[in-house]
Formats: C-alpha cells, sequence, structure tokens
C-alpha cells in the first residue's frame, strides 16, 4: 500500500514580522499556535500517514513536538524555503508515494481541501491549492512603462502543493543540479514541463507574512463561518 507523507515547514525566519512575535509559527492565533492549526487539519484529514516538520532550532522544535502528530520525524531546516523542502525529500521512507508541502505560516487550511487534494494527485501527478486573481495586475516594464496581464489566466499559488514523490525529486534534483532560486515547489515541477492541476480555493487562506496579518487572521480563525474549531493532536 502506497504511503502519503506531509511536510511541514516551520523553520522560516520570520524576519519580516520586524520582531513583534519571536516565532510567527509559534505565535498564538485562537488560543493555539500558528502550526498547531496546520497540524491539526493534516492530522483529522486522514490522508497523512507520515509526517515530516523542517525547524529552525532545537528550542523551537522542542515546542513543535507539543503539536505535532504522532509519529513525526522532525528535520533541521535549510538557508531558505527550497533548501528546507530539499532536506525534508532526502528523509522520505521509500514506500512514500505522494507529498504534501505545507507552509505552516498558513493556517487556515482545511480537512476536506486536503482530501481533495489527495484525490486529485493520484490522477495529475502534481496539484496545488489556488485561487484567482481578482485586482488588476500589471508588470513594470521600466522607464514608465506598463503592461496590463490578463487576469482570466491568473491565479495566486497558495500551500499545500502535493506531487507524486518521483516528480518532486526529480524537479528539485534539477532546480540543485542548474542552482535555481524558486518560492514555490510548482516553480520546480514547471522545469520539467509536467503539467500542474489547480484546485480553486473559494476560503480565505493567507500566509502569515507580517504583524499586520495577525489580527486577519485572528478573524478569519475565531469567526462563526471558519473551519471546524480546533481539534489536538
Amino acid at each position: 500500500m502506497s504511503r502519503t507523507a506531509a511536510i511541514l515547514l516551520a523553520a522560516g525566519s520570520s524576519s519580516r514580522m520586524a520582531g513583534s512575535v519571536p516565532d510567527k509559527i509559534l505565535a498564538t492565533l485562537a488560543g493555539k499556535p500558528v502550526f498547531a492549526h496546520s497540524a491539526s487539519a493534516f492530522y483529522r484529514s486522514g490522508v497523512v500517514d507520515t509526517f515530516i516538520v523542517t525547524y529552525r532550532d532545537q528550542a523551537q522544535m522542542v515546542e513543535l513536538s507539543a503539536y505535532a502528530p504522532t509519529p513525526t520525524l522532525f528535520v533541521p531546516g535549510g538557508r531558505d524555503r527550497q533548501h528546507s523542502v530539499a532536506a525534508a525529500l532526502a528523509e522520505l521512507p521509500e514506500d512514500v508515494k505522494y507529498v504534501f508541502i505545507h507552509d505552516c505560516a498558513r493556517p487556515l487550511v482545511r480537512p476536506e481541501q486536503l482530501v481533495a487534494l489527495h484525490k486529485i494527485v493520484r490522477d495529475e501527478d502534481a496539484v496545488v491549492l489556488a485561487h484567482r486573481v481578482t485586482d488588476t495586475i500589471k508588470e513594470h516594464r521600466g522607464e514608465g512603462r506598463l503592461s496590463t496581464l490578463n487576469r482570466k489566466r491568473l491565479w495566486a499559488m497558495e500551500t499545500p502543493q502535493v506531487f507524486s514523490r518521483k516528480l518532486i525529486c526529480r524537479a528539485y534534483a534539477r532546480v540543485a543540479e542548474h542552482k535555481l532560486e524558486i518560492t514555490d515547489d510548482a516553480a520546480a515541477v514547471e522545469l520539467l514541463k509536467h503539467s500542474i492541476a489547480l484546485l480553486e480555493n473559494p476560503h480565505p487562506n493567507p500566509k502569515l507574512t507580517t504583524p499586520a496579518d495577525l489580527p486577519y487572521l485572528e478573524f478569519l480563525l475565531t469567526r462563526p463561518d471558519s473551519k471546524a474549531p480546533f481539534a489536538a493532536v
């Protein structure tokens, strides 16, 4: 029986939080650390049987372990996101066939979305949670020249992003071989010219990046029509 892993990324530096919290992944939202909301959603989805958490330092790992599903393998993170992902991929058990990769700074992911993504990846080998762009987006071409992009074709990428283990490992090998910099995992798969399915997310799934995001995420997590209440793992 094939297994599915979830790589939960928690090793970021929180530099853009400007010191408002020591570690955004451990900041309290709706009564629980940011990390706990993602960990709980994955646990409750029932589609993951192997958990790998990337961490920044020993002290953070100890705190994360209180909310991580059991069992979880903890892997030291790299100098940036893509190196943390590469480090986690290298530790996957050999019998893992599919891999979720999730930025734990997105605490609003829902179990039912994980179930839907898992179903799609078994057919497509690559699927990303995303939402349509509604703003008018312009490309700045220098010297005051702007070009309007067709927003009907534009999607904003979210996480989780889910892949067959063979595909994402091959994609990251290509990234390393060419010493490329990428900001999400789909960008690695794009290098292989492989198609990527999109699962449209009708719910807000913002990433905690700056101090201004904290009250907004608190509102989203506590409003009456939010996802199901937190369940301990």
